[in-house]
């Protein structure tokens, strides 16, 4: 059996919330001032809020899986999956969230906008919810680089497409495919929890 180890582990991690960091709220947000900011100040304010949220999501992360044990680790999969599927549900129910900080926080620098309401509106979201349970699939080290790298450079793509869109991104119609596929990844990695073996790649990938 070939141990796929750390390699995979980066991988997956990078494209999980990479990949749901760029169709998330959040991301939109940050398209949306950097319309009508500064894209350096804006990048660095938002990659800062993005690395700063992570390093939480690992140390929270890590203190589960220390807390639970490998016997009970399953159970931090069904938390995971079912905040998610709530969390899913109550985006798609209050669109406007985002908004109503970025509001609060416009009349700032640059910088500050972006790095108030990143870090308001990523504290608690799927991407932290993600790399806490990847934590103990990986380790904090690989979640934290591999998740770091994956949210700085989704910073980056929002800035450069603000800058070139401005703010006629239309985030409704994704607002629905991303609830749907919430959803469904909610429901996955509740049954993954508790039953690991229907998803034999995972296994394999995971250390130990």
């Amino acid at each position: 059996m070939v141990d796929l180890g750390w390699a995979a582990g980066f991988l997956v991690v990078f494209a999980v919330v990479g990949g749901f960091e760029l169709f998330d709220r959040t991301s939109f947000a940050l398209i949306a001032m950097a319309a009508r900011s500064r894209p350096w100040p804006t990048w660095v304010g938002g990659a800062t809020a993005f690395v700063l949220t992570t390093v939480i999501a690992v140390t929270v992360g890590a203190a589960l899986a220390d807390v639970l044990g490998p016997a009970r680790i399953g159970w931090l999969r069904v938390a995971g999956g079912s905040f998610l599927i709530v969390y899913a549900l109550y985006s798609y129910l209050t669109p406007d969230e985002e908004e109503r900080l970025e509001r609060v926080t416009q009349a700032r620098a640059a910088f500050t906008t972006a790095f108030v309401t990143i870090f308001l509106l990523e504290l608690g979201d799927t991407t932290q919810i993600f790399e806490i349970v990847f934590v103990a699939d990986w380790g904090w080290v690989v979640v934290l680089v591999a998740g770091s790298l994956a949210l700085v450079s989704v910073a980056a793509w929002d800035v450069v497409l603000g800058q070139r869109l401005g703010a006629r991104v239309e985030p409704a119609t994704m607002r629905k495919v991303v609830t749907v596929v919430l959803l469904v990844v909610g429901v996955a990695t509740i049954v993954y929890g508790l039953a690991p073996a229907a998803f034999p790649a995972l296994s394999l990938a995971a250390p130990g």
